[in-house]
């Protein structure tokens, strides 16, 4: 007898059999039993979290004909009877599965629409279930759509898909969208332990929680996984196997590395990191499991009160250390030791070895820890300085106002604006004691001249003139130049010989796509300064047009239309060019189209009558 394997063979066969999608089983069941029944249903997720699962209880529940055979519709399936029995086996007549991955395309589509005409031939409903639906292609979303929003009474649709953005939101808006969520590590652990001892295979608590976490939220993968597992033990799961299986790093040398950067001790970050090295473990799976530490210590540290829990070695044998280095290291620390880990899994494929990288993003974090040295004298320097600003109590002023006149106002001009002359500073006494210590002395500013005005102590008093200060307003609104009025001030390129002939060959060229590319832009971009037998002279602005695959393409392309000479190009100023004479062409387009709508008479009555406005930006030539 071939062996079946646990993800087939644990399969739900009812909804209370479902595991971590409540929410679905919930829905589904109130649903059956009130018989509110929808036409399709849309299952979404990710892989292994019970979509197809969830299809095959839902068609059971629909045909179920109970153990005597007079049973209806229910959320409870018998499992006993001929359409739940044929149903599990996958050769129910009214059931369909279409796997849309391998039959995307309109004729498959079509062909499982023409049995939507007949009616079930054992059951009560036919089920049509395609799973992956959003590989299907758009021609075969459009083929059912039809179907889809008004099927015949017996019908039902169950779509299912991992991608749920791929579908088109005309199928969308036909369905009764339920989303299985990815589930816990705790659930899936839970599931996997009563599975084990439904096997009767003894296993590791530790090495169940490492399938749990590695399932990353699929019971699908977590029972795979522990196939693998059982196989690689012999029969029995060991923490040390499963480790080993999956390339999982022992949390000792996580919690070594954490708390060797708590305490700033290098030595033992690099020693840790040759000894991953030699063990072949893996550089993104060390930073993963340190990523998953900070974070339980970043839990701790928001929430002390679960520190207790946390210790519990029954619950979680890793939980004490995590405890542990939660109260040795400081939040901001954590917060940013989580960050650089994050992000230093990223850095691992752009350097040539991944453990040289892993070692980098130690390093990192160990170099910004911030010193303690530096920690200890910054506040003292701070409050030292703090105690310097503020003067000393009962001090004398140092600064003496002396009083001054308001200036007379001149006849001549009005005054604007007049600046205000400093009032003079008395010099700081010498202080009779030294000061207390922390405390530092006052800076004396120079000696300055004395105030020439009337009634200070200068030799004689100066007379103020006002001066009169034009101050400009404001820019209006309605003095910005209107886009139209912009385009008629545009300076006209000027024309000349070397510059109408350019402009047609290079305009020829283009046509007959000679050039292409960075040689079109450097025929564009360039003016013809000067031509001779058998040398042109180009002028650009930008050098880095003048690139030698593109002179070589533009000097090949001009002997091919007849012109046989060499290009020399100069960087200066550019005022004729073709490019410069196909933007003035399509400015005035523009201003054209703008001035032929704006003479329109039923433009010029609507925007009279109605208040219309031209929305800027929305003309555009014909």
């Amino acid at each position: 007898m071939s062996y079946l394997v646990l993800a087939r063979k644990f399969r739900p066969k009812t909804f209370g059999e479902m595991v971590g999608q409540g929410h679905v089983v919930q829905a589904l069941e109130n649903a059956l039993t009130t018989q509110r029944l929808h036409h399709a249903y849309l299952f979404t997720g990710t892989r292994g979290v019970g979509k197809t699962t969830v299809s095959r209880i839902l068609a059971k529940s629909l045909n179920c004909q109970g153990p005597d055979g007079q049973g209806g519709i229910t959320a409870t399936p018998c499992g006993v009877c001929q359409a739940c029995r044929d149903i599990d086996a996958g050769r129910f007549v009214d059931y369909t599965e279409l796997d849309a991955a391998s039959n995307r395309g309109v004729d498959e589509v079509q062909s499982l629409l023409e049995q939507a005409v007949y009616k079930p031939v054992q059951g009560r409903f036919k089920v049509f279930m395609i799973d992956e639906v959003h590989m299907l292609t758009n021609t075969a979303f459009n083929a059912m759509l039809k179907t889809l929003e008004e099927p015949p009474e017996y019908l039902k649709f169950v779509l299912a898909t991992t991608d749920p953005q791929k579908v088109p939101v005309t199928v969308l808006s036909r369905c009764l969208q339920f989303n299985l969520r990815p589930m816990a590590p705790e659930t899936v652990l839970e599931h996997l332990t009563a599975v084990l001892q439904t096997e009767n295979v003894p296993a590791e608590p530790q090495a169940l929680r490492l399938l749990a976490r590695a399932a990353r939220g699929s019971m699908r993968d977590a029972l795979s996984l522990t196939d693998q597992a059982i196989a690689f033990g012999n029969g029995e799961l060991v923490e040390a196997g499963v480790r080993q299986m999956l390339g999982s790093v022992d949390r000792g040398h996580v919690f070594r590395l954490i708390e060797a950067l708590a305490q700033g001790d290098g030595k033992t970050v690099v020693e840790t990191s040759e000894a991953l090295r030699v063990d072949g473990m893996s550089a993104a799976s060390t930073l993963e499991e340190m990523t998953a530490v900070l974070q339980a210590m970043a839990v701790l540290q928001a929430v002390p009160s679960r520190a207790e829990a946390a210790a519990d070695a029954a619950a979680d044998p890793d939980g004490a250390d995590t405890a542990r280095l939660a109260a040795l290291m400081p939040a901001d620390e954590t917060q940013l030791l989580y960050s650089l880990c994050l992000h230093g899994r990223g850095e691992l494929g752009l350097a040539p070895d991944e453990y040289a990288a892993l070692t980098m993003v130690l390093l990192r974090l160990l170099a910004f820890k911030p010193s303690s040295a530096a920690a200890s004298t910054a506040t003292p320097e701070k409050k030292t300085l703090n105690e310097a600003a503020l003067p000393p109590p009962q001090a004398p002023a140092t600064r003496v106002p002396a009083p001054a006149p308001a200036p007379a106002p001149v006849a001549s001009a009005p005054v604007v604006a007049t600046p205000q002359a400093q009032p003079p500073v008395a010099e700081a006494p010498a202080p009779s004691a030294p000061l207390p210590a922390g405390h530092r002395l006052a800076v004396v500013d120079e000696p300055r001249q004395a105030d020439p005005r009337p009634g200070s102590h200068g030799d004689a008093p100066a007379k103020v003139v006002g001066v009169p200060i034009r101050v400009q307003p404001p820019p209006s609104s309605r003095d910005a130049p209107r886009p139209e009025e912009a385009r008629s001030t545009f300076t006209p390129i000027p024309t000349s010989e070397d510059g109408d002939f350019w402009y047609a060959t290079v305009t020829q060229l283009v046509a007959a796509e000679a050039i292409t590319a960075l040689a079109r832009e450097l025929a564009l971009q360039s003016q013809l300064v000067g031509r001779d037998t058998d040398q042109w002279l180009l002028r650009i602005e930008r050098e880095t047009l003048n690139q030698p695959s593109a002179r070589e393409k533009l000097t090949a392309a001009l002997n091919g239309a007849g012109h046989g000479v060499k290009l020399a190009i100069e960087i200066g100023s550019v005022v004729d060019s073709p490019a410069r004479r196909n933007r003035q062409a399509a400015d005035e387009r523009q201003r054209l189209a703008e001035e032929a709508i704006m003479s329109d008479p039923e433009v010029q009555a609507l925007m009279r009558d109605f208040d219309a406005k031209i929305v800027p930006g929305t003309l555009k030539p014909a």
